[in-house]
């Protein structure tokens, strides 16, 4: 009976099935990953290029703290009256400081600096 051969051959029809559609979804995998990687060429990177890019930042960098360092010069003209930092210190319960920038970004208005806060 050990050497009886399965009927119509199926079992070895089956996992010959079987291999192949594991081989055609292996084959498939490694299409789609070579689809994949086509896309992307590879390039030399040249060092002047990374410096130019590096300067670029550099400089937007010191732009963006040079703005910074006007716009807090320009809140520092505007002038506020210490009872109006008061005021909004102890209404709002926040530090001092908060409570001046608020102010002067407001232009000393404290109506405005306090409708600011809330929203």
């Amino acid at each position: 009976m050990a050497d009886e051969e399965p009927l119509n051959g199926t079992s070895d029809e089956n996992s010959e099935k079987s291999q192949q559609k594991k081989q055609a979804k292996y084959d498939s995998g490694a299409a789609d990953l070579e689809k994949v990687t086509d896309y992307a060429e590879e390039k030399e990177i040249s060092t002047q290029d990374v410096a130019n890019a590096i300067s670029v930042i550099g400089d937007r960098r010191n732009q963006a703290a040079l703005e910074k360092q006007a716009r807090e010069k320009e809140l520092l003209k505007v002038s506020i009256k210490k009872e109006d930092v008061d005021l909004i210190v102890k209404e709002m319960e926040i530090p001092q400081f908060k409570a001046e920038r608020t102010l002067r970004e407001n232009h000393g208005n404290v109506v405005n600096a306090l409708i600011s806060l809330t929203n």
